[in-house]
């Protein structure tokens, strides 16, 4: 190992060995966000990049739902610049009482844990909470202009890196204005050089936001080179009927077990709350579920979740009861929730979030407020119309049906390759129907975003889908006792029954063919190769028969008038523009990833037998070749970083201009 690449001499060694107080570093100011910006928002991914634009948006969503804005305006411009403004009452701007030479917007924008939302002085309810939302946008971009319109006077402060440039500027009276606008350009030092707002994603962002409070109207705008087939340059959204419109729209013309769908608000005095909610059971679903707490996406779910499951289940478990149902005791909230399309929206004081992304919701009080809400409603929606309850009920016992099914037949021999022994799954997998093995598969996807479009996309009969989240564990550099440990590892052996190492056996595999399906991107890609990792070490035989597949989900589609096409890559794009579409205009839209495209898109494209297209895994069958791809691996996944330095500086020549630009 070279001295010189790999941290000079043995003496710097061991002087960097040395323990003391000089070691105990104290980060002030925003440094502790730009150092770990993990811990504030998840990461420095796609996701994480995205969740810089929902703080912001989420304090303008805090001044509507108070009651002092009634439009936010979102636009996304070209170099990655998003601004969002709202009308409410403006960032204070007069001096702070415990900083006085600083203006209290600075102290808000410069200052983790500084805002209103610590008490209920200027918000009976808040998505912010701990007072670090817009300090982390602020420490995270490379340049923020916050401008105040306020008591009839315009102010202006810029920062950079989280750093003002400048004290709080006066620019003079503006009678018709009134409110704040932020705009921010993400750091690329934190996020990368190639690291974009997504149009797609922000387009949906502002629409779900307008579909939570019926008071606000937001407008979206995007520059035009920015729009697309399926992002258009202008819109505005306001929703009336909250929910319901929302669950309605994405319900289309499906028939459902009901005619209408379950749906309603209540109110609580004093401010306690409020609980709006819209559920419908479509007669082929896989579920959706959207849940929010103070207008804040909670995705993990969390209490409010429970609460809903309590009031539905006991529900009609009592309206069983009251038709002389006795199989409705055996009903479980499974039952219930698996086929269901749900949405749900709570807006409580002091909420407590499992972290900083507010991912799922733990305020012990949600469950009790939501169930209270919920279940009178509940109860009238059943009996208000006998026959409309009765319908529910009909499909509901079906699914109970269905799951003791099951469940008898996973404690009997199972006529496939299971050979006998009894069978445990994973509760995230959505399994196929089918028994025999011969023609089923198992689609490995990453999210429940793009596990919810597979679900609804799939054939129920052959193709099941296993959702994992994030990027899993990689084999080549861990432990036994740490891949053991690890649930999404644990989830993939369950599911495919065909054990691991020494004891995987072909012939117990539960599907013919095994699909990693992520996303076109850099991401997507890092997931694929952790996944053939594992399968390359601990399931060889799996890959040596010839049963792992990568999908190729599209890179673009390409619409003139009402006719479109997909590209695998910018050369199969270039080769339709030049012979299905010659001379004519084209709109070209990019899939940034799976949860972009509707179920009909990734049926099509990836999905389908018919007209997708896979890339089979396999491994040589001659011994040195072989050896060869376990070098290979060993190299580039395994525990010494230094070969992997190696091989990038020994085929880094290798790429040429147009491949780094692509």
């Amino acid at each position: 190992m070279s001295d010189d690449l790999f941290g000079g001499s043995a003496a710097a060694t061991a002087a960097s060995n040395e323990y003391d107080a000089s070691a105990i570093e104290v980060l002030e100011g925003l440094e502790p966000v730009r150092r770990r910006p993990g811990m504030y928002i998840g990461g420095v991914d796609e996701r994480a990049l995205h969740h810089l634009a929902s703080e912001v948006l989420d304090n303008s969503m805090d001044e509507a739902v108070a009651g002092h804005a009634n439009r936010i305006e979102v636009h996304l411009g070209v170099g990655n610049r998003l601004t969002i403004t709202d009308n409410g009452r403006g960032i204070p701007v007069d001096p702070h009482p415990k900083f006085p030479d600083k203006s209290a917007l600075e102290v808000i924008l410069t200052t983790l844990h500084s805002g209103g939302k610590f008490s209920d002085k200027a918000y009976a309810t808040s998505g912010g909470l701990h007072g670090v939302g817009v300090s982390v946008v602020n420490a995270l971009s490379i340049d923020t202009v916050v401008e105040v319109a306020r008591n009839r006077q315009l102010y202006r402060q810029r920062f950079a890196q989280g750093h003002p440039l400048g004290k709080l500027e006066e620019l003079g009276p503006t009678p018709n204005r009134r409110g704040t606008t932020i705009a921010f350009t993400p750091d690329p030092e934190i996020f990368g050089p190639d690291a974009k707002f997504k149009p797609a994603r922000l387009f949906r962002l502002a629409r779900s936001k307008a579909y939570l409070f019926a008071g606000v109207e937001i407008r979206w705008r995007c520059d035009p080179e920015l729009a697309s087939a399926d992002v258009p340059a202008e819109a505005v959204f306001q929703f009336p009927g909250g929910l319901s419109d929302h669950l309605r729209e994405q319900l289309g013309t499906r028939a459902c077990a009901t005619t209408d769908f379950f749906a309603g608000t209540q109110d609580f005095p004093d401010s306690q709350g409020r609980v709006e909610w819209a559920v419908s059971w479509p007669l082929y679903s896989d579920g959706a579920y959207s849940w929010y707490c103070n207008t804040i996406p909670t995705p993990d779910g969390g209490t409010h979740e429970a609460g809903v499951r309590a009031a539905l289940t006991k529900g009609l478990r009592a309206f069983g009861e009251l038709v002389g149902q006795k199989k409705a005791a055996q009903i479980t909230a499974e039952d219930i929730f698996n086929e269901a399309e749900l949405m749900l929206s709570v807006f409580i004081r002091n909420p407590q979030f499992q972290s900083q992304t507010k991912d799922r919701l733990t305020s012990p009080e949600a469950t009790r407020l939501v169930e209270n809400a919920i279940r009178d409603h509940f109860d009238h929606f059943l009996t208000d119309n006998m026959e409309r309850g009765k319908a529910l009920m009909g499909f509901i016992l079906e699914k109970v049906d269905d799951r003791l099914r099951r469940k008898a037949e996973r404690e009997v021999k199972r006529k496939t390759a299971t050979s006998g022994r009894k069978v445990r799954l994973p509760g995230k997998l959505t399994d196929c129907a089918s028994d025999d093995p011969t023609g089923t598969e198992l689609f490995i996807v990453e999210g429940d975003s793009a596990g919810g479009s597979a679900k609804q996309a799939r054939d129920r009969k052959t193709q099941a889908i296993l959702p994992i989240r994030g990027k899993i564990l990689n084999v080549a550099s861990a432990t036994a006792d740490k891949i053991r440990a690890n649930n999404e590892i644990a989830d993939l052996q369950l599911a495919l029954g065909c054990g691991v190492r020494k004891d995987c056996n072909p012939d117990n595999l539960r599907y013919e063919r095994v699909i990693i399906m992520t996303d076109a991107d850099v991401d997507g890609a890092h997931i694929a190769t952790l996944l053939m990792t594992f399968f390359f070490q601990e399931m060889p035989e799996i890959v040596k028969a010839g049963h792992l597949f990568l999908a190729r989900p599209p890179l673009y589609r390409l619409t003139h008038g009402s006719q479109s096409v997909y590209a695998a890559d910018d050369a199969h794009r270039a080769e339709l523009e030049a012979t299905v579409f010659k001379n004519k205009k084209v709109e070209v839209g990019r899939f940034k990833g799976l949860g972009e495209m509707n179920p009909g898109q990734l049926r099509e494209t990836t999905m389908d037998p018919k007209s997708r297209s896979l890339i089979r895994i396999t491994l040589p069958h001659e011994y040195e070749r072989r050896a060869a791809v376990t070098d290979l691996v060993d190299r580039l996944m395994g525990k010494n970083p230094e070969h992997r330095f190696n091989f990038i500086q020994d085929n880094a020549a290798q790429l040429d201009e147009e491949a780094i630009d692509a």
